[in-house]
């Protein structure tokens, strides 16, 4: 049995002790801290033990998490693990705001999403000075509008106490983690990789795959008409002046011309409003086009029929849209095809295969779209032992997204072996610890280095798991694919250069004097288990070099020359780089 963590209010049995994570506790116990660990590492049992020596001083803790689905999970978890009288409870946007005001009174941890803290420290309801901590689970949401950042706001500016915000992944520049940083009021990164060896051997190995696959040419010449529509309006807006990005028509240009032609609204320049009217346009096209290329038949077609529900709540410019002739034609074309984009064929053929080899596998299809989502799951039907299910987001759409109650009853479902594959968007990315997911399908490849993290992080979680992207050629796969991998490289060199910024400091043991380990019985500090896992893992070096040279007689010795590479931290930049 592995060392375990003891505590006044923690469960025996509950925390394995591991170096790292004592680190991190730490840290976060000394000042607000930011702790990026790889998904699956412990980001929740850092922060359990650290709520546990907040509870146990006669402080309260308060927990955010972005999805009610997180919020239910993380109340289960802490309540597994944190005994005594504790009282854990739950908030969120069905609970009614007058019944808010007494459960934040009566309770030492709250877990809830980030508008209802937000609303109701506006409110009136909560008292920010009256919270010790404020853990942020999935902290890179605390930016710009979001609930998530809003609160932190409110929380700082109330004179609430430390912050203890976690992620995977904080942001892949160095502007972004340092701004992060600045609106948490972090004074402290604690960062560990899935190279570091005291990290290492507790996490499962993923193997990961790349699937090339060739768009059908029949598809290809349903898009040709929507790409050069789609040039022609672009093309206008080169001449103004307002898309300036070069190569080909992407969404980050189209959103850079849209915000420079409402910017030129506000200066008084009327010519901007059709502008406008025809960035909308490009942008529209521009999802129609890659549902038809990068998604397939079914999601062109639920993405029209979803366009032609919105023309009858009165939206001219859609109705405009779907009465034109290239769009009318689309329609009838796709309406007379079966599904013939190889992706969906390589989802049931991966699907049929891992379930045949291994009928008790679970696995998880990540797709962008909600209307692609649907597609698969009706692909899917039919393949022996394939019990699929939907995870989608809310919606006031009729097409339906989940309720919050059904988003819980979903992974329930998933986890208890009622449904063996999840199909989800992305709101099924982040913290679902589903632990016997082995296979994650990304229909497609994200540009953001978060997302695929996080996406990547839903298997492996316990065991070895399997990680397959599908790439359709000569599209835009090709190009986030690229992206992700050249920012998740980025990412850690930048959070070490924002973590030389900060004032941080050594890591004060003394903090952790109500915590011990105990091991078959023994009981030891955590600085003495922390320093004998540091001593076991420290990498060994040969006193002695002993690899056979043989030098002829009359010729001079060759000196080999290191690579700057070779002597320079991994996370540094060389000069070689720019």
């Amino acid at each position: 049995m592995p060392p375990k963590v003891v505590h006044p209010i923690l469960r025996k049995e509950g925390i394995e002790a591991r170096a790292y994570q004592l680190e991190g506790v730490a840290e976060a116990l000394e000042g607000s801290t930011l702790l990026v660990y790889p998904t699956a590492a412990g980001k929740t049992a850092v922060s359990a033990m650290v709520i546990a020596e907040v509870i146990s001083n006669g402080g309260s803790a308060v927990m955010l998490a972005p999805t009610v689905g997180l919020v239910e999970q993380h109340k289960t978890t802490l309540s597994k693990w944190l005994v005594g009288d504790v009282v854990i409870s739950t908030l969120t946007g069905s609970t009614p705001a007058p019944k808010r005001g007494v459960t934040w009174d009566k309770s030492d941890l709250i877990v809830a999403t980030p508008q209802v803290f937000y609303n109701d420290v506006r409110g009136g309801r909560l008292d920010p000075s009256s919270v010790s901590i404020l853990v942020i689970d999935e902290a890179h949401h605390s930016v710009g509008s979001h609930a998530m950042g809003k609160s932190c706001d409110v929380f700082i500016g109330g004179g609430g106490g430390k912050i203890l915000a976690m992620t995977a992944s904080p942001g892949y520049s160095r502007r972004q983690v340092e701004d992060l940083c600045q609106r948490l009021g972090i004074e402290r990164i604690h960062l560990r990789s899935s190279t570091d060896t005291r990290l290492k051997r507790y996490l499962s190995d993923l193997d990961s795959i790349e699937i090339r696959v060739e768009v059908p040419e029949e598809l290809r010449e349903l898009a040709r008409p929507l790409i050069v529509w789609q040039e022609g309006l672009i093309d206008v807006e080169r001449r103004l002046g307002r898309y300036v990005h070069e190569g080909g028509i992407t969404y980050p240009g189209l959103a850079s011309a849209m915000d420079r032609a409402k910017g030129a609204i506000t200066r008084g320049d009327k010519t901007a409003f059709a502008s406008i009217s025809r960035i909308a346009l490009a942008l529209t096209l521009n999802h129609l086009i890659n549902h038809i290329l990068s998604q397939g038949v079914g999601a062109a077609r639920e993405f029209l029929r979803r366009k032609s529900n919105e023309g009858t709540e009165n939206k001219k410019s859609t109705r405009d849209f779907l009465k034109d002739q290239r769009v009318t034609e689309l329609r009838r074309s796709l309406d007379s095809l079966e599904e013939i984009h190889t992706k969906v064929g390589t989802v049931r053929r991966l699907v049929s295969e891992r379930l045949r080899r291994s009928p008790e596998s679970k696995i998880i299809i990540f797709a962008t779209y909600r209307d692609t989502v649907s597609s698969v799951h009706r692909a899917l039907e039919g393949i022996e032992g394939a019990r699929a299910l939907r995870f989608v987001g809310q919606s006031k759409r009729v097409d339906g997204g989940l309720t919050s109650s059904e988003q819980i009853n979903t992974i329930r479902e998933f986890k208890d072996g009622g449904g063996n594959i999840l199909i989800a968007t992305s709101v099924g990315e982040e913290g679902l610890d589903i632990p016997s997911a082995d296979l994650v399908i990304f229909y497609e490849p994200v540009g953001s280095e978060t997302r695929t993290i996080q996406r990547r992080g839903r298997t492996g979680r316990r065991r070895q798991g399997d990680v397959v992207m599908l790439i359709a050629e000569g599209t835009r796969d090709e190009g986030a694919a690229t992206a992700s991998i050249r920012r998740e490289a980025a990412m850690m060199k930048s959070i070490h250069a924002a973590r030389r910024a900060l004032i941080g400091g050594p890591i004060n043991f003394d903090l952790m004097s109500s915590f011990s380990v105990s091991d078959d019985g023994a009981t030891q500090g955590v600085l003495r288990f922390v320093e004998d896992e540091r001593e076991a893992n420290k990498k060994q070096l040969s006193d002695v070099e002993d690899t056979p040279m043989e030098i002829k007689q009359g010729e001079a010795k060759e000196t080999t020359r290191l690579e700057p590479s070779s002597y320079r931290p991994s996370w540094q930049s060389g000069l070689e780089d720019f």
